[in-house]
């Protein structure tokens, strides 16, 4: 009653005209119900295989449902979104995803501290399969499972690490800022966007005058941005340093 296809399965325009065909257009004797198809990941498919989709829906519509998975809907043709109703699945928040956690750790017998669940759930932004995979790679890699170990496991910054990248920044002139944060980062292994991501968060929490915060986020928008087309590491964070260090003269000259 149910043919289940995903982007590893060959799904071009002869699997819709054979397979999924030939399952929807036939009645079963001993069953009521609906057929169900079910294609994941069905932004994957090309557009004749979506076409010929089209084709087999409209025909078998009387007993037979399909169900497109897909990650991204503009990937999927007009003709094929005006056929469907549309679900769309957010994040999930905290609280749903608390209970699974502690069900899978009280089922593998897994040591946690709080802060480390925190730390697994501000980090899987609302995705399950990924707050499952860092749980089991840190409970692996260091048996227990604590704020410092999720965030070593995955390579992300510490919070500790980024309330020193911004202290440093702040306080201590350009050359001894930006060699530390250097070193902290070659050290760790940090990647200079996921130290930018932190560094904007904290930075709302930072008592600047809001025209100072406004031109400070701009500039760090624009290492964002040079960063991802590829540009080299170590100009865009003297950069980043060089940015702080405006901010501070210009807090300091105002306050004067």
């Amino acid at each position: 009653m149910v043919l289940e296809l995903n982007a590893s399965d060959d799904r071009g325009i002869d699997v819709v005209r054979g397979p999924v065909l030939s399952f929807a257009s036939t009645r079963t004797i001993f069953k009521k119900g609906f057929k169900l198809v079910i294609l994941d990941e069905a932004d994957a498919m090309t557009q004749d295989a979506q076409n010929a989709l089209r084709r087999v829906i409209e025909k078998f519509t009387e007993n037979t449902r399909f169900c497109l998975i897909c990650n991204y809907l503009s990937k999927i043709i007009p003709a094929l979104q005006s056929r469907c109703t549309r679900f769309r699945f957010g994040p999930l928040s905290p609280d749903q995803m608390i209970p699974r956690l502690e069900h899978v750790i009280q089922q593998e017998s897994i040591d946690v501290s709080p802060d480390g669940m925190k730390a697994i759930v501000t980090l899987s932004s609302g995705d399950m399969r990924r707050s499952l995979n860092i749980l089991q790679s840190t409970s692996m890699a260091y048996g227990k499972v604590t704020e410092d170990a999720v965030y070593t496991c995955t390579g992300h910054p510490l919070r500790s690490d980024i309330a020193n990248i911004l202290d440093w920044s702040l306080n201590k002139d350009f050359t001894a800022a930006y060699n530390q944060i250097l070193q902290l980062k070659t050290l760790k292994g940090l990647a200079l966007h996921d130290i930018l991501t932190e560094v904007h968060l904290l930075i709302h929490r930072v008592d600047f005058p809001p025209d100072i915060r406004i031109g400070l986020l701009i500039k760090l928008a624009d290492i964002e941005h040079r960063l991802a087309s590829g540009t080299d590491e170590k100009i865009q964070l003297s950069s980043m340093v060089a940015a702080f260090q405006a901010v501070r003269d210009l807090v300091v000259s105002e306050a004067s």
